[in-house]
């Protein structure tokens, strides 16, 4: 076969658009929050002692027989649904053959030709207003794999490892797994749309309810399918109907890719790669590649197989899923608000301009701002904070802003608490960042972070008006300006008078107490 050197040849992006148009294809995995496995009892918690979530249907023991986990098929309806798509009155499972270590049957249960859900859209938002529709092929039910784990090695990856563990717990846990249609026509925002579909699908799953979708932990990853073909001309121009004729080229699957930007990030390395292979008189493998995060770049894994070689064939264990009408009908009645038009809703509520908004969904905030206005906090101030520091840390270490906070312990309830503590007049605004920079550290919920800190203003107008008539008097020529009129001078008064009071006074009151001294109508 021709295969690419572990450092592979790039174009540049632009160079790479001008003579190629991206197809793109996006798989994504999801593991639903059941509490038992797809088909057998075996709890699912995350992150269980390696082993200790098994039985012998999961793993594979002769004569053990697996059984349809219900709120399962029920949870795969509900995301069809919700994906518009059309859902089965017939469906069944399948055996997927192929070996891999850490799937104990030596197969994998899928669904191949008869999925519970087709034919599908989701309308997503990209990052200057637009909507682009992708268009869903499938979503069908399957069974997660266990877990690798090389020892000894420099990567993680088998390659130089000592040896290697296989922890089983994940086996057999329910997946979903959405596959689109071919995106074509994407062109230079092939990057963008790949993040925006896997970011508003995220959405959806959680407002569903159907999965924690924490892409750090695997319960959601995405595979991206790509290839490139001649770059075609204006679509509704018949001129181009033989360009834009041209098939698909060799893809390529770029597989367990686990963060928005890593979706973005992945699918312009590969057009990159792509093109200059291509470029270069070569050709593309059709093969599964390795996302590496640290350096942004793919490497190769194994040849990908067709649909053929993985011997599909019936499962002879497992009855055919077959929902009635009416209970579709009843799973469609429970669907939540779509993720868009609560967005639009959630906007109108809290006054928030386009901008804003805007601002907001790209943090990922939206949640977390419901919550913190539920909790007491207004609209603005959840904004404010949410946006600030935490957000801050979360782009500086690759996350999302839900998975940082989670991760640090920051809720909902202590921004509230925090905005209750400048409106009590207890902190200025500046205090108020200090006690959440502790909060992110660890130290506490606001309030014992501001007493262990000793954050506090001081209420004594005495101690204040000392401050201030020995900022004035230290500052006779800006004093005078002031009394000319030029009352926005106050400002480097203000800014004195809080250093002498090391920062805990309130600054509105010290400008009205700075006014006063100097006989200036504020």
């Amino acid at each position: 076969m021709t295969a690419t050197r572990a450092t592979d040849e790039v174009l540049g992006y632009d160079e790479a658009l001008a003579t190629f148009d991206p197809v793109m294809g996006l798989e994504v995995h999801v593991e639903l929050g059941t509490a038992t496995k797809m088909f057998c009892g075996c709890a699912t918690t995350f992150g269980a002692e390696p082993n200790t979530q098994v039985c012998p249907v999961c793993l594979g023991l002769p004569g053990a027989l697996p059984v349809v986990n219900a709120v399962g098929v029920e949870s795969a309806i509900r995301i069809g649904l919700a994906l518009s798509c059309q859902i089965a009155p017939w469906s069944r499972f399948a055996r997927k053959n192929y070996f891999y270590p850490d799937m104990p049957k030596n197969f994998q249960t899928s669904q191949y030709d008869e999925p519970i859900a087709v034919d599908g859209h989701l309308d997503v938002e990209l990052d200057d207003g637009s909507t682009y529709r992708v268009e869903i092929e499938r979503a069908h039910m399957e069974e997660d794999t266990g877990k690798s784990l090389h020892v000894g090695g420099a990567t993680g990856r088998i390659h130089g490892a000592d040896h290697s563990l296989v922890d089983y717990n994940r086996a057999g846990i329910p997946l979903i797994e959405i596959v689109t249609r071919p995106l074509v026509g994407a062109g230079e925002r092939a990057p963008e749309i790949a993040r925006a579909y896997v970011s508003a699908l995220r959405d959806l799953l959680r407002a569903l309810d159907v999965s924690d979708v924490k892409m750090e932990q695997g319960s959601m990853r995405c595979d991206v399918n790509l290839s490139l073909r001649p770059k075609a001309g204006d679509p509704t121009d018949p001129r181009n109907a033989e360009q834009l004729a041209v098939p698909m080229g060799t893809r390529s699957e770029t597989k367990n890719v686990n963060s928005l930007r890593s979706v973005e990030r992945a699918v312009r390395y590969e057009v990159c790669r792509h093109a200059a292979v291509l470029t270069g008189g070569g050709s593309i493998v059709q093969e599964t590649r390795h996302w590496h995060e640290d350096t942004g770049i793919t490497t190769s894994g194994r040849e990908k197989s067709d649909a053929e070689d993985y011997r599909y064939f019936p499962e002879p264990d497992l009855v055919p899923v077959a929902p009635s009408a009416e209970r579709v009908e009843e799973l469609r009645a429970t669907l939540p608000e779509p993720p868009a038009q609560r967005r639009r809703r959630l906007q109108g509520e809290w006054g928030y301009s386009d901008l804003e908004m805007r601002d907001v969904l790209n943090a990922g905030a939206v949640e977390l701002i419901e919550e913190t206005v539920a909790a007491g906090a207004s609209a603005q101030t959840a904004r404010k904070w949410w946006l600030a520091e935490p957000s801050r840390r979360a782009n500086t270490e690759g996350t999302d802003l839900v998975t940082y906070a989670d991760r640090v312990g920051i809720t909902p309830a202590h921004v509230a608490e925090l905005e209750s503590l400048v409106t009590s007049g207890r902190l200025n605004d500046s205090m108020a960042r200090q006690t959440l920079e502790g909060v992110l550290d660890g130290e506490g919920t606001p309030t014992e972070v501001a007493d262990a800190r000793g954050l506090e203003l001081v209420q004594d107008d005495g101690a204040l008006e000392a401050a201030v008539e020995k900022v004035v008097a230290a500052n006779p020529d800006i004093a005078e300006k002031i009394r000319g009129g030029k009352v926005q001078a106050a400002g480097a008064l203000i800014g004195q008078v809080m250093k002498e009071m090391k920062g805990q006074a309130d600054a509105g009151r010290a400008r009205e107490l700075i006014l006063a001294s100097l006989g200036v109508d504020g």
